[in-house]
């Protein structure tokens, strides 16, 4: 009788507060939004209650390409928290937005959705690189990760 698959731990799920519960809510949806000042514009993350440039309160959240390009990585090595070093080493990227050049994001670079972690070789990791945003869930959230807009 064969053994049973190992069962992973599960990932770190996100905090789920009242300003940046929209963002997981979109994202669930498989869109890229970003809080916004409604009264000068300026996008912000993370989503926090008031505007750091012009201090209003008001916000509303706008639909983002999902495009952008690497601004930075880094490719994590164990120690890690164990659900994440059994996956190690991976890069994990930060992603300026195309149009919301303010905003970086942080998140896995994959071949597909779902990818493993380690999918992109590391050789094809640079800073520069355009990326596309997708979705994929993990373990009940559906968090944003990103592929290479040239595989």
């Amino acid at each position: 009788m064969a053994d049973a698959p190992a069962k992973r731990e599960p990932l770190l799920t996100p905090v789920m507060d009242d300003d940046g519960a929209p963002y997981w809510e979109y994202a669930a949806r498989g869109e890229l939004r970003v809080q916004t000042c409604a009264t000068c514009d300026e996008p912000r993350f993370p989503p926090r209650p008031c505007c750091p440039h012009c201090a209003n309160f008001t916000a509303e959240w706008r639909r983002t390409s999902g495009r952008g390009r690497i601004w930075s990585y880094v490719v994590a090595h164990p120690p890690l928290l164990p659900a994440y070093a059994e996956r190690a080493p991976y890069p994990v990227v930060l992603v300026e937005l195309s149009d919301a050049p303010r905003v970086r994001l942080v998140g896995n670079l994959v071949t597909r959705a779902g990818a493993a972690f380690d999918s992109v070789p590391r050789e094809r990791v640079r800073i520069g690189a355009r990326v596309q945003a997708v979705f994929a869930d993990q373990g009940g959230v559906v968090v944003p990760q990103w592929v290479l807009e040239r595989p």
